[in-house]
C-alpha cells in the first residue's frame, strides 16, 4: 500500500495544486514531485523501476512543454501518451521479441498456460489503448471543462484501473494452475479401470 501511495504522490500533488491554483501551477508541482520522488529513490537506495523512468520522462517532457509554451494541451496528452507507451511496450515485446512482459512481471507468483498469458498481455494492452483514447475524449471533445478533466485524470482513470484489476483477478482465478496439482492426469491402469 505504501508503494502504491508513493507512486501516486505526484498525481495527488497535481490535484491539490490545481484546486488551489491553475493547470500550470499544478503541472509545475507534478514535475517537481516526480523529480523529488526520483531523487528520494536514488538517495535511499530503493529500486528504480522502468515505470518510474517512463513516468518521469513523460511528465518532464509534456509538463515542460506545457509550461514552456503555456499550452495545457501538452499536459492533457500526457496520460494518453503514457498509456499508449505502455500498450506499445506490451505489444512490441510480444510481436517483435516473442516475450510476454506480463508473464515476466508476474510469472514467479502465478502459474498459467502460455495462451492465458497471451490473453492477459493483450487485455492489458487493450485497456491502455482504450483508457488513452478515453482521456483524449474527455480532454479535447469540448464536452468537459478543464476541472472535469482533472477530476477524470485523477479519479476516473484510477477507478477504471481498479475495476479492470478486479475483473482481471476474477478472470485469472479461473485459469491459474494449482502448484500442488499435476498438470496432466495419467490414464488409469487396466487394474484401476476394472
Amino acid at each position: 500500500m505504501k508503494k502504491f501511495l508513493f507512486d501516486l504522490f505526484p498525481l495527488i500533488l497535481f490535484f491539490v495544486a490545481f484546486k488551489f491554483s491553475d493547470i500550470y501551477t499544478a503541472t509545475a508541482v507534478a514535475i517537481a514531485a516526480g523529480i523529488g520522488q526520483f531523487i528520494w529513490l536514488k538517495a535511499t537506495g530503493k529500486a528504480i523501476e522502468a515505470t518510474h523512468w517512463i513516468n518521469l520522462t513523460v511528465i518532464v517532457v509534456f509538463g515542460g512543454a506545457t509550461l514552456f509554451f503555456h499550452n495545457d494541451a501538452f499536459i492533457k496528452w500526457k496520460p494518453t501518451v503514457l498509456y499508449w507507451l505502455f500498450a506499445c511496450i506490451l505489444l512490441g515485446g510480444k510481436w517483435f521479441f516473442g516475450r510476454n512482459l506480463m508473464q515476466k512481471l508476474m510469472g514467479e507468483k502465478v502459474a498459467m498456460p502460455p495462451p492465458i498469458w497471451d490473453k492477459l498481455n493483450y487485455s492489458w494492452a487493450s485497456f491502455f489503448v482504450l483508457s488513452g483514447a478515453l482521456n483524449l475524449y474527455v480532454a479535447f471533445s469540448g464536452t468537459f471543462t478543464e476541472a472535469q478533466w482533472v477530476n477524470f485524470k485523477v479519479f476516473g482513470l484510477m477507478a477504471l484501473l481498479l475495476l479492470f484489476v478486479i475483473a482481471q483477478s476474477i478472470w485469472l482465478g479461473k485459469h491459474m494452475k494449482d502448484e500442488n496439482e499435476p498438470l496432466t492426469a495419467l490414464p488409469a491402469s487396466k487394474e484401476e479401470r476394472s
